[in-house]
């Protein structure tokens, strides 16, 4: 019994270890931080600007613009990494698959540009 918890100690300790640090960086922003508020720090801050004062108003488009832009190019790294990792075993049928995949994800990033999500003026 003694062998069997023996293999166990060193996730124990792991764990210990962990839980250590991560409940010493929880306490230590309280104990370390200047506490300095002032309205300009205690004020709501989004997207770069002030809070609207109707949450119902017309919210520019152009942020959603670039979410999908975001999107477009997070998926693309998301699968070409592992479909460069496999290329050799997929043959012809894995990489036409890829090629539609990118063209899908070009038609929308050509979408993008064309409805001026990459000019900020």
């Amino acid at each position: 019994m003694n062998a069997l918890l023996a293999d166990y100690l060193p996730i124990v300790i792991f764990i210990g270890v962990a839980g250590f640090i991560g409940l010493a960086l929880m306490v230590a922003p309280f104990l370390v931080a200047v506490r300095k508020p002032d309205p300009e720090k205690l004020s709501a801050y989004e997207c770069g600007f002030n809070a609207f004062d109707d949450a119902r108003m017309k919210f520019d488009v152009r942020f959603y613009l670039v979410a999908i832009l975001f999107i477009i190019f997070d998926l693309e790294v998301a699968f070409l990494f592992p479909w460069a990792v496999a290329f050799g075993k997929l043959g012809a049928f894995g990489f036409w698959s890829m090629m539609v995949f990118l063209a899908v994800l070009t038609i929308g990033f050509i979408y993008e540009w064309r409805k001026g999500a990459l000019e900020w003026d």
